[in-house]
Parts: structure tokens; sequence; C-alpha cells
């Protein structure tokens, strides 16, 4: 145990820090850091190699035996302490990469050009339909352009005649008020082919001459992506009230949605940006996702707050519906000291971590501060730089329990 000056210090800077974490200036951590190697110094009483010293607290091991034990050693370094809650959460596609392919007039489906699972690029073709409704609408947007063409040619004739003040001004502005009606119809019959799904394109390439085609109207996708479903089969009437008016669902799920259920009690700590890891049994490490919405709204039935993050997922292994857990990290906090969370050993009450010495090892306790599931924050009790073991100290522990079981028995 320490002593009763060593345990002083020790319960006054408990009390200075009120069991939240304490700052100390570099003297003061000298200063409490040679007061705990003091009581922990070992004496000059020789010992045998392999055995716990006749001083208390020193381990005395050669490098063989240290290697055959499996101890591994490590520095002292800072680091950056992680605080993370876990929560439940469900891949779903990301609702701003799903595109539909929509039947916008009454018609039959003539071809499916794409099957489920197939690649899809952006304005690529992937259905075609006959449809009347097309076929009128182009009629009309023909018989308009042809109109069009006439009443330009009668203004401009009319306008040189009354120019030459040889047509009368009554018969100019007939004409050109024609002229003026014709364009206008050329442009909502324009308009009405554009609301109909027609490209600009096909518009323009529609001719006055043409008499084929005007029944066919191809559909094309609204985004590059993957057919993850497919509403209708060849030849089945679309557009009208009962109808399917849908005839692709197309996906790209190269970016997914995490989108989690977090508690009310730590919503306070979740934030637009926080990075998320996220893991499921099925995939083998780690993916990082980064939340974007957080919503004001919470699940009456399980008093949860829906959290959404994105997600890359290039490689395609997460597939929508797969049930995963996300642990979402809510502060870093950098620290000058910290150790490996297995590296600590709790001994009669204290903290104990095993310092490398030139014998061996030495017990050294310390006090901790913040921590998360990897590492911890060490207030006093080491010096930068030190080594330490930092895996396999339950053996060091064990030894250290039989030299002091002897020196009991010898007393």
């Amino acid at each position: 145990m320490a002593s009763a000056k060593l345990a002083g210090a020790i319960v006054a800077v408990a009390l200075i820090g009120g069991g939240t974490a304490i700052w100390m200036s570099p003297g003061m951590r000298t200063s409490l850091t040679a007061l705990i190697r003091a009581e922990s110094a070992p004496s000059k009483k020789p010992a045998e190699s392999g055995n716990a010293d006749g001083a208390k607290g020193v381990i005395n091991l050669t490098a063989d035996q240290i290697a055959k034990a499996r101890i591994e050693l490590g520095a002292v370094t800072n680091c950056t302490i992680i605080q993370q809650i876990t929560v439940t959460g469900t891949i779903a596609p990301d609702a701003e990469r799903i595109g539909h392919v929509a039947a916008k007039v009454v018609g039959t489906v003539l071809e499916l050009r794409k099957r489920l699972g197939d690649p899809v690029r952006k304005g690529e073709v992937v259905a075609v339909l006959e449809s009347r409704e097309v076929a009128d609408a182009r009629s009309d947007y023909l018989t308009a352009v042809f109109r069009l063409a006439l009443q330009k040619t009668l203004f401009e004739r009319e306008q040189v005649l009354f120019e030459k003040k040889i047509s009368a001004e009554q018969q100019f502005l007939r004409t050109q008020n024609a002229f003026l009606e014709a364009e206008l119809r050329v442009n909502i019959s324009r308009q009405k082919l554009v609301a109909l799904g027609l490209s600009d394109t096909d518009i323009t390439g529609l001719s006055t001459h043409q008499t084929t085609g005007l029944r066919h109207i191809e559909l094309l996708a609204p985004l590059g992506g993957q057919v993850v479903e497919r509403r209708v089969d060849l030849g089945a009437p679309v557009g009208r009230e009962g109808q399917e008016s849908e005839i692709y669902v197309i996906a790209d799920l190269s970016s997914v949605w995490v989108e989690l259920s977090v508690p009310t009690s730590e919503l306070a700590n979740i934030a637009v940006g926080q990075s998320v890891a996220v893991t499921t049994g099925q995939v083998a490490s780690p993916t990082a996702a980064k939340i974007t919405f957080i919503s004001p709204l919470l699940n009456t039935d399980t008093r949860t707050a829906r959290v959404i993050a994105a997600m890359d997922n290039v490689a395609m292994t997460w597939r929508p519906g797969l049930f995963v857990t996300a642990q979402i990290t809510t502060a870093e906090q950098p620290v000058d000291l910290c150790v490996p969370r297995a590296a600590l050993q709790t001994l009669e009450g204290e903290q104990i971590l095993f310092v490398r010495t030139e014998e061996g090892f030495e017990k050294r306790e310390v006090v901790v501060g913040r921590g998360d599931d990897k590492r911890v924050e060490i207030v006093f009790g080491l010096e930068p730089d030190e080594m330490i073991a930092t895996a396999r100290t339950f053996v060091l522990k064990a030894e250290l329990g039989k030299g002091e079981a002897g020196d009991d028995h010898d007393h």
C-alpha cells in the first residue's frame, strides 16, 4: 500500500479533481511522479532472476523471459481520447440517388430494354411506349410548324407590299396577327410535347414529312445506377387510372444511408458532421460514415430520434435492409499521457502499471483520468517515453502476487 504521504497526495488530487479530468502543471506532475517512484523504488536486496524481488513491487525478469511470456512493451506517449456511443441502425438507399422511370402518357409497353440488376447510364433509353396521345401531340406540333411557316411567308410578303404603299394597313395588320397566332400555337404544342416526356432533341428532329414512329415514345433513365425494380411486363397498358404508371426503379447504391435510432438521453451529444463507425457480422472491418441529418421529431413508441449518416458503398458491400451497429464519435480530447487500457491492473484497490527497468519491471501506482474503450489517460504516476508492459500484464500481476505472498510467509 502507498505510504500515508503518498496516499494523502492522491486523495488531495482526487478531491481537487472532483472526479473529473484533472489539469496539472508540469511541475506538479513531476513532483507527484517522483513521490510515487520513491515509494515504489526497489531495495538493494539481491533476488533471483524471474522472481518477485524482496523489495515490494519489483519483478526481476530477463529479456528472454519477457519474450517467452509474450509480454508486449510500449512507450508512454500522448494520444487522443475518443468518446463514443453505440446505437443500432439499418442500411437504406440514399433517397437522393433513387430514380423512377414513369409513363407520363396513356399507352402500351412496346419495349423493355433492361432487366433487374442491369446497370444503367443517365439518359439511356430503358423502355419504349406506344401511345395515341403522343401521336396526336406530335401531329398537332407538326401542323402548327407547317402553319407557322406559311403565315411567316405571307407576313413577310405583306410587309413588303405595305412598306411600298401597295397594300392597305388593315390587310398588313391582319396578316401580322395571323403570324403571331401561328407562332404561339407552335410554342404551346412544343410545351405539350415536353410535358409528355419528349426531349428538345426529339422535338427538333420532328419533320413535317414524318409519317412513322409518331406513336412511339422513349423513356430515359433519370440517373445512373442499377435497376432494382421492374413494375410492368411487355404489352401492359399504363398511364390510366388504376393502371401502373411506373416502369422501373433505378438506384445508385455507390452511396447509402445508415438510419440510426438514437435515444433522447444521447441527443445532446449528437451533431451533424460527426463520424460514425458502422459494423455488422457480415463485414470484416468497420466502415466510416458521417451524420448528415438529425430528425427534430421523436418516435412516439421508442422515444428515439431518427439520425441519418451517409456512407460510401462503391464496393457494394452494404445492402439496404441490413441491420448494423454504429459507434458515434461524440468528442475527441487530446491528452498528454495515455496507456492502453489492457496495460492497467487493479491491486488492493489501486490502479497499477508495470514499468520496464533494467532488471525487469516495477509496480507503479497511477491515477487515471479520461478514457475510452482502448486507451486511458494517466494524470500522474508516469513520465513521457517510459516503457511499460502493454499486454499480458496479468502475468506480471500473478508473479507479483507470488513474491508478496512469499514475503508474508517469511514474516
